[in-house]
């Protein structure tokens, strides 16, 4: 089963035209609650049960700095230089692989991706 998205105000819209040509279902904040603030777009991705792609450090702020609860998993596209299509298409190829990076925080760079446990290991 595909992972319901939701993209931050930040993505551009073409991406999100390319997510969803893909099959994912994808809520948008931009479309659906323009303006609002990063620890309710943080809880809105919880309670729907989203992965929240962005292009807004933040998110790790408040989720290993502040404890705010964590989505299921938060993508991160740390790219330089794209074009509005190229976030989609990136996410498209990471998504998969969706099993495993299901529970971290990812971080999608031009030259590659990393991922951190939104929960620590006990």
């Amino acid at each position: 089963m595909k992972p319901r998205l939701l993209v931050d105000e930040n993505f551009p819209a073409p991406s999100t035209v390319i997510l969803r040509a893909a099959g994912y279902e994808v809520l948008s904040v931009a479309e659906s609650a323009s303006s609002t603030e990063d620890p309710d777009v943080l809880a809105w991705a919880v309670e729907q049960e989203c992965w929240i792609a962005t292009f807004d450090r933040d998110y790790g702020e408040l989720i290993f700095r502040r404890g705010l609860a964590p989505p299921s998993c938060v993508l991160y596209l740390r790219l330089q230089r794209y074009r509005p299509e190229t976030p989609g298409h990136r996410l498209v190829e990471l998504l998969k692989q969706h099993v495993a990076i299901a529970g971290n925080f990812v971080v999608i760079e031009d030259d590659g991706v990393r991922m951190r446990p939104l929960v620590p290991a006990k």
